[in-house]
């Protein structure tokens, strides 16, 4: 894997894990009884983003650790999928 596939690999990781930690620990100005006037009472009253980006720094360090080992291992190539496609032909 070469650094400018590492670091891509790592960036889509990184927003897929956002997305995945985003929503954790998430109060609404709704169910805290502290909607603001003007502002919509869905939104969080603390989002706590500089913590989430921490916690999704590391999420996103694990998954791209397996993934970088999965490419770097060839550990795909060890299943066979003749069963679905059929067996490889020479061309």
């Amino acid at each position: 894997m070469s650094i400018t596939t590492g670091i891509v690999t790592f960036i889509i990781v990184w927003w897929t894990s956002l997305f995945l930690v985003l929503p954790f620990g998430v109060k609404s100005q709704w169910e805290e009884g502290k909607v603001k006037d003007g502002s919509e009472p869905g939104a969080p009253v603390k989002p706590q983003i500089l913590r989430k980006f921490a916690i999704t720094t590391g999420v996103a360090a694990v998954f791209w650790v397996l993934v970088y080992l999965i490419v770097v291992t060839n550990a795909m190539e060890m299943f066979s999928f003749d069963w679905l496609f059929g067996p490889q032909r020479a061309p």
